[in-house]
């Protein structure tokens, strides 16, 4: 198995260690093959297309392709949590500004069990 498996999951990325953008490597990993050969490549259609063509459409896979994860998406929920990022920031921002204010209310009715009085009576009548 490929170590970029969760890569093609989720289609081609644009790499984060790539040299210009990231769209070469990129597609190496996706089609596991060795990005010297992709280079290559683009050099061939460069020379026979000329350079304008196919800066151009590098530029366009460049805004096309996804940005490679941090790391490694370990399940379907992250999987769906960084496909919803990508298509939109503020969707994302959002969900994790719930997840927070969530996990917030509960850290305070923790603390308000535990600094309340009837817990302190009760930690003093147990010991």
């Amino acid at each position: 198995m490929s170590r970029f498996r969760y890569l093609r999951e989720g289609g081609p990325y644009r790499s984060r260690g790539g040299i210009v953008l990231g769209v070469c490597r990129g597609l190496a990993d996706h089609f596991d093959f060795k990005v010297f050969w992709i280079r290559v490549l683009l050099v061939v259609m460069t020379i026979a297309s000329g350079i304008w063509p196919v800066v151009f459409v590098y530029i366009i896979a460049s805004l096309i392709m996804r940005p490679e994860p941090v790391r490694p998406i370990a399940s379907e929920a992250e999987q769906e949590f960084y496909d919803s990022y990508v298509d939109s920031r503020q969707t994302a921002a959002r969900r994790m500004k719930r997840r927070a204010e969530r996990l917030e209310r509960r850290i305070r009715r923790m603390e308000d069990a535990v600094t309340s009085p009837e817990f302190q009576w009760d930690r003093k009548w147990r010991s």
